[in-house]
């Protein structure tokens, strides 16, 4: 398969299964009005033509940092007076190859590629001092080099690592997994194993077990293998390459050495909630009950569907809500949507994070533009 998630296959690869990959078209700010939100929810394009912007991080300062993998950069966007569109961008890191994740704890802003752990002490314009570099040796990118991270309320930090190819049984142990590194040393240990591409995770802000969205396998049908809610706890195995969903078996692998695979995927965890294949979950971030936003919102997630590439009916493109109830996945429900028309699409949801102010921001790094949502006044 093409070796970045997201793009059609080349031509004459074995297995192609692309019938319907939706056409690009170039933003427009007319656009804004072809999507949809619940009800008491107002859209805007709060900053355009920023290129390719994908996670996102909110500064107390009311600024929004925003990592720009393909451009090695991170910018600073600030909303100088309120209406919540930004009317300052500012370059505060401009070499950093392929910089993705980012986290911010006690005054230092956390970034990551696929090979390394930075940071960076904040000053009070919110611009970053000297680079300190903390892990150099995370596996290297493949198939999959988009890392994430989060610090969780055990003050350890989580870093999630994608397997490097599509479908293979790793040679890196910690390849396909999530990862616990101590502050105090930057040792990392194995949290969980066994999750294929999991970018998307947080913390459940009233039970503070760990969650993410993993992404399924490629090349294996239009409608399997699902993409899966899980309950990411220590030591959890999560079946990839031989399973997915709830333990279901993939026939397509060969066994383990001297193993069967179904003995193997008795031992895994298996999801807590499935959802369509193929639409390709990035940010994942849970409400914790900022101010601005419903109470009834506080617990439930958002997930970013960055769109399918290989399913017959074109899936994903949207932002969804994954309601929980009693700190478990329940179901999904449309959050914002209409960046997919007919067989065209103008955006591809990447990042997600909301402000303490109650404003939700989403990347689009297809057009370059980042959209606030807020609950109308």
């Amino acid at each position: 398969m093409n070796a970045q998630r997201g793009l059609p296959p080349k031509q004459g690869t074995k297995s192609m299964l692309v019938t319907n990959y939706p056409q690009h078209l170039d933003f427009l700010p007319e656009m804004v009005s072809l999507l949809k939100v619940p009800q008491g929810w107002e859209v805007k394009a709060a900053a355009v033509g920023l290129g390719k912007p994908r996670m996102l991080y909110p500064a107390l300062n009311g600024s929004l940092y925003v990592t720009r993998r393909d451009g090695g950069d991170v910018l600073m966007l600030t909303d100088n007076d309120g209406d919540d569109q930004f009317d300052e961008i500012k370059t505060v890191l401009y070499d950093f190859k392929g910089v993705h994740g980012i986290t911010m704890k006690d005054n230092y802003l956390y970034l990551c590629n696929n090979t390394q752990l930075r940071r960076y002490p904040l000053k009070a314009d919110g611009t970053l001092g000297d680079m300190e570099l903390l892990i150099s040796d995370l596996p290297n990118g493949g198939q999959h080099p988009n890392r994430t991270m989060s610090f969780g309320p055990d003050g350890l930090l989580y870093l999630s690592v994608g397997t490097l190819c599509n479908d293979c049984k790793e040679s890196d142990k910690d390849a396909a997994t999530m990862l616990q590194i101590d502050p105090k040393t930057w040792k990392r240990t194995i949290f969980a194993s066994g999750l294929r591409n999991t970018i998307g995770f947080d913390f459940h802000p009233q039970t503070g077990e760990l969650w993410g969205i993993d992404n399924g396998g490629d090349g294996k049908g239009n409608t399997w293998p699902p993409e899966e809610v899980n309950r990411i706890v220590k030591d959890g195995n999560y079946g990839y390459p031989f399973a997915y969903g709830k333990q279901e078996v993939d026939q397509s692998r060969e066994d383990p050495a001297g193993d069967i695979k179904e003995s193997v995927v008795k031992t895994t965890q298996p999801s807590v909630l499935e959802l369509t294949a193929h639409m390709a979950p990035i940010a994942f971030v849970f409400f914790k009950g900022q101010s601005g936003i419903p109470a009834e919102y506080k617990g439930d997630g958002l997930v970013a569907w960055h769109g399918s590439w290989n399913a017959k009916k074109a899936v994903g493109f949207k932002v969804q809500r994954i309601r929980f109830k009693n700190g478990t996945a329940v179901g999904a429900e449309d959050f914002l949507t209409g960046f997919l028309q007919g067989n065209n699409r103008f955006g591809r949801p990447a990042g997600i994070t909301i402000s303490q102010k109650g404003v939700i921001y989403v990347s689009d790094d297809a057009n370059g533009v980042i959209y606030s949502i807020k609950q109308k006044i």
